[in-house]
């Protein structure tokens, strides 16, 4: 007899748990949602959010408001976010830094990037620009590898700092295209365009939005683009990956939740994001960033993830690369 009774508590509390999670997830969102930055204003993270929140509030029918949590390469913002209550009012950007690079150079995160999350939605892909001088020899990707090969530790490319996407993605392509190049790291690809005009520089993979306009300027030469086909933003450079296939190199963006989040509210979320994304006014917003919209399932973007972070940790050790 005691045991039927602990037996019919035990099933009264667990409908009692599902009914109220269910009411829960069907009452959301009743307030404001807080959408975590790990990045400081104005930059493009920040910027993607707060052209997202807005489209991404009206689909919800409640405010979404950015903040910026910056710190530690984006772990500050990023274990807030890990450590909100899993209710949906609190979201994360995440970033390939904080999410697939962050990790793999450091052991000392305060967070698991994949237990301490829930996926959502994989947002957008940022893809670099390869540039090169004017004065290069190679008009082409094909040729300026073959020129490269040729010239074994002459030539050099420059980067943002040790351990950024930058840079990964210049020994990404050294790996793959077996060439071997000295390298010289700036505080900022911005500070390293004139030497590469002056061509002191011989290669940088750069941003699109601040790239791209030194090469319409007629000041540099763009031999192709990081992504993994041609994108819309520059339709005439060729993939790297036409040359190097398999090659990619993307700064991505994905949303996420803490972990345990509803799988309801997870499936509202993402719904909203994704009709957001397809918005032509976002769509417009994100292009002068140099970001194409993506849009997934929460299982797309955690499998996207697994494979982006399994590649840069591989990069990371067999180059010995460090963030110091």
């Amino acid at each position: 007899m005691k045991l039927l009774v602990h037996l019919l508590r035990g099933i009264m509390c667990t409908a009692v748990a599902f009914s109220a999670a269910g009411a829960m997830a069907q009452s959301y969102p009743n307030k404001p949602v807080r959408l975590l930055v790990p990045f400081p204003a104005g930059g493009a993270t920040d910027i993607f959010a707060r052209v997202l929140s807005q489209k991404m509030g009206e689909k919800l029918g409640t405010t979404v408001i950015v903040e910026n949590r910056p710190g530690a390469g984006g772990a500050i913002g990023s274990d807030v976010a890990a450590k909100a209550a899993a209710d949906g009012y609190t979201l994360l950007l995440a970033t390939s830094s904080t999410h697939s690079i962050g990790p793999a150079l450091s052991t000392r995160l305060p967070y698991d990037t994949v237990r301490d999350f829930t996926p959502i939605s994989h947002v957008g892909n940022a893809p670099s620009i390869m540039l090169v001088p004017n004065s290069s020899p190679a008009k082409t990707l094909k040729e300026w590898i073959d020129y490269a090969k040729k010239n074994p530790g002459k030539l050099n490319y420059a980067s943002s700092g040790n351990g950024t996407i930058v840079q990964l993605t210049a020994e990404l392509f050294k790996s793959q295209a077996g060439v071997f190049l000295v390298h010289i790291p700036y505080k900022g690809t911005a500070l390293a365009i004139p030497d590469l005009v002056s061509g002191k520089v011989d290669v940088l993979f750069d941003s699109l939005p601040t790239g791209l306009p030194h090469v319409r300027d007629g000041r540099l030469r763009a031999l192709a683009v990081t992504s993994a086909k041609r994108t819309s933003m520059a339709p005439e450079l060729p993939a790297i990956a036409e040359v190097l296939p398999g090659y990619e190199s993307n700064t991505w963006f994905g949303l996420y939740g803490p972990k345990a989040l509803p799988a309801d509210i997870v499936a509202r979320v993402n719904t909203a994001v994704n009709q957001s994304l397809v918005d032509p006014e976002v769509k417009d917003k994100l292009a002068r960033l140099g970001i194409e919209p993506v849009g997934s399932t929460p299982a797309q973007l955690g499998q996207m993830v697994a494979a982006d972070a399994a590649k840069w940790h591989a990069i990371i050790v067999e180059r010995k690369i460090t963030g110091d």
